[in-house]
């Protein structure tokens, strides 16, 4: 099916053609696109300290950081300044966010990461840079003018607080205005300055480095490893350096760590934990007055429930994984528990599996899923 969103591409073509490898200019992507968050509301999340915000700004060349949470004095004396203001995870905050998201949803789950929106006056901007990961940018209210790059030189600005770029050599350049959406495979360069009040939405997905997955697939091993014996040295020889670790104690030791093994489906259990991890600053709030079991099944049979805005839900095969803890399930439950994970719902009326239902139940009373 072709996507109006995409330039009236299929996914594949996008992904075939585009994805990873040039960017993509979209005019009108969502025609008539209505911000959901004025920039009252945006400084007022950015306040709050389970929110992740920032605030960058720029004066006669020299860069300046501040983390949330955002005061409103933070926004005073900055009129001579070039100056932007970014808020992470709209997606868990806003229900609209999350309905945006779920436009892209020809990209797999595990690959998203969250939508981010950032506000910048006339001039404004975070300096030309480039990211890691793949990104959609969709302009709100206001014009952006964007250059990109795909220029091979990434050398950075010494000393600066973030990351820009040294030398910037723009290639392209695109004025984006309400609805207009650019897309930019993972470290082109691109610099995007504001020449009104405006808000962009960016898209991103996520990419870890592969240092990144090892390290954390080892730690999720160290509770799964096991090894055999204990060190032994029944053939231990006199040293003339008792200092010196011996050949032969690297040896046995060697040998040991080898017995340490692993399948494709620990590397799945390991990715199915890891990507639907919620991020340290994010808590659930579990209902105040939760019901009984009896009126829960009742409550979702009658109007089904969906995820909370934080939850990320992901599957591989029957393991069903759930804000990074995992369950096993089989049959009608896995199906229904299939749909909630892709469409993030599970309208009523329905017929809830009781497999199903007592796990649903436990997620309620964690704040993971809500009532419709």
């Amino acid at each position: 099916m072709k996507l109006a969103m995409l330039n009236g591409l299929t996914a594949q073509q996008f992904l075939s053609e585009y994805w990873q490898k040039k960017p993509l200019l979209i005019r009108s992507a969502f025609p008539g696109f209505k911000d959901f968050v004025s920039l009252e509301s945006l400084q007022t999340l950015a306040q709050r300290d389970d929110v992740l915000s920032r605030l960058i700004a720029e004066r006669e060349g020299e860069w300046s950081v501040k983390q949330g949470p955002l005061k409103a004095s933070n926004f005073r004396g900055l009129k001579r300044a070039h100056w932007s203001f970014l808020v992470q995870g709209i997606d868990q905050l806003v229900p609209a966010g999350k309905a945006l998201l779920s436009q892209f949803d020809f990209i797999p789950h595990a690959r998203l990461d969250d939508l981010m929106i950032s506000f910048a006056p006339k001039d404004g901007g975070v300096g030309p840079h480039f990211d890691s990961y793949d990104v959609f940018l969709l302009q709100g209210q206001g014009h952006k003018r964007w250059q990109v790059s795909q220029q091979p030189d990434h050398e950075l600005i010494p000393d600066a607080p973030i990351r820009i770029l040294r030398h910037f050599k723009m290639e392209q350049e695109w004025i984006l205005g309400p609805g207009d959406m650019l897309y930019l495979p993972p470290r082109y360069a691109h610099y995007g300055i504001a020449l009104n009040d405006c808000l962009t939405y960016s898209i991103g997905f996520r990419a870890a480095s592969y240092q990144e997955l090892l390290t954390q697939f080892l730690i999720h091993l160290q509770d799964r490893a096991t090894a055999e014996g204990t060190y032994e040295d029944a053939d231990l020889k006199s040293q003339a350096h008792p200092a010196e670790i011996s050949a032969s104690m690297i040896d046995k030791v060697a040998a040991a760590i080898k017995q340490l093994t692993w399948s494709k489906d620990d590397i799945a259990q390991f990715l199915g934990s890891y990507l639907s991890e919620p991020k340290p600053h994010i808590f659930f709030d579990a209902p105040a007055r939760p019901l009984s079991y009896t009126k829960f099944h009742q409550a979702v049979e009658k109007r089904g429930l969906h995820l909370s805005l934080k939850s990320q839900m992901l599957f591989v095969g029957e393991q069903i994984f759930m804000n990074g803890e995992q369950v096993i399930a089989q049959g009608a439950a896995r199906k229904l528990l299939i749909h909630l994970a892709d469409r993030r719902v599970l309208p009523g009326p329905l017929a809830l599996p009781e497999a199903a239902g007592a796990l649903l139940y436990d997620w309620y009373q964690a704040g993971y899923v809500e009532l419709g």
